[in-house]
């Protein structure tokens, strides 16, 4: 995922395949929104910036990882719903456990995707009072982007859980996504902090 061209990618995202699936494109948007934030601290570098230097230059670090992260988590995401798929052509006597360890693996990385769009929004909320005002409607496109991350791998994480055994595991998960609501309604008022910003 993260070597191939975009139209690439869409190409296969679009294709009669079972993966890359709506996993991946969760990952995604969460690599997108946090690159986007890496850009406006970018731009927020220089004399003009220099009292929010260590800021901006922990800004710029967290986000890479997490893009990076983003990406690692979409390869994942599409090699665990693979197994998925392959769990269910076992022969019948084999199936119903190799689904269920095959499903649990398949709802991480969605969930992980969650945690990531947190730190996308957490770091929008840090660089938005501080953020270069030539870019700052990078800030909302990076938490609109973070949004659809956390709402997306939410749902990936809900088509699995019924299929779970391990109650620990559904209880785990089931926590991860609670959580997307919080994140959504935050990264709402990012935006429109931003839109009410730059109205004319």
């Amino acid at each position: 995922m993260r070597d191939q061209t975009i139209s690439k990618y869409l190409s296969q995202l679009a294709d009669r395949v079972p993966a890359p699936g709506g996993g991946a494109a969760a990952a995604l948007h969460a690599a997108q929104g946090a690159a986007l934030l890496g850009m406006v601290a970018r731009y927020t570098t220089g004399e003009k910036y220099a009292e929010h230097r260590d800021a901006v230059e922990r800004i710029i670090a967290r986000t890479d990882t997490v893009r990076s992260a983003a990406l690692r988590v979409g390869e994942e995401d599409a090699a665990a719903f693979t197994a998925v798929i392959d769990a269910y052509r076992l022969p019948k006597g084999e199936r119903a456990e190799a689904v269920a360890h095959a499903l649990a693996g398949a709802a991480r990385p969605p969930a992980e995707v969650v945690g990531l769009a947190r730190a996308v929004v957490e770091l929008a909320t840090e660089l938005l009072p501080i953020g270069n005002r030539n870019v700052i409607t990078d800030i909302a496109a990076a938490t609109e982007a973070a949004r659809a991350a956390a709402t997306t791998a939410r749902i990936n994480v809900e088509i699995n859980l019924g299929g779970i055994r391990d109650e620990a595991l559904r209880a785990e998960l089931t926590a991860v996504i609670a959580a997307v609501d919080d994140i959504a309604d935050r990264a709402a008022r990012l935006t429109d902090a931003v839109r009410l910003e730059i109205a004319p």
